[in-house]
């Protein structure tokens, strides 16, 4: 029942605030913050049940905060290649800085092979250059 409890204090919260990221920090929410951290814990070490998971992904609640981001930036990489052919960001483009920089993160992940396959594999899938140097050859 504690579950349910807080997972309806959630969904009252995402109605409030039009998303589920709450505060660990927030005093008005600190417990709700907590345990939203916990499912996110939980989520990581596969005990989150499918069907909590179901239902905390039915309020648009991030189980995965990392995983989420390199998606919408993705995403991002993806409308700029529609939009100019390529994919080469300028780290200085004040349009897309933050795009750029995230681009050449994973130029540096891909250097200390760090980038997981999966990732290198959709990077590919767009044209990204991984490694500007071997490609020049």
């Amino acid at each position: 029942h504690a579950w349910n409890e807080n997972f309806n204090q959630l969904r009252s919260f995402h109605a409030k605030n039009g998303h589920c990221n709450v505060p660990r920090n927030d005093e008005q929410n600190k417990s709700l913050g907590q345990w939203a951290n916990q499912q996110r814990e939980s989520y990581k070490k596969n005990t989150l049940s499918s069907d909590r998971i179901q239902q905390l992904n039915s309020i648009g609640f991030i189980l995965d905060p990392l995983e989420h981001a390199w998606n919408e930036n993705f995403n991002q990489l993806r409308s700029f290649h529609a939009k100019n052919g390529h994919c080469n960001v300028p780290r200085n483009d004040e349009q897309n800085k933050s795009l750029g920089q995230w681009a050449n993160q994973q130029r540096e992940s891909y250097k200390k092979n760090t980038l997981s396959s999966d990732r290198i594999q959709q990077l590919n899938s767009i044209g990204f250059i991984l490694d500007p140097l071997e490609h020049a050859w």
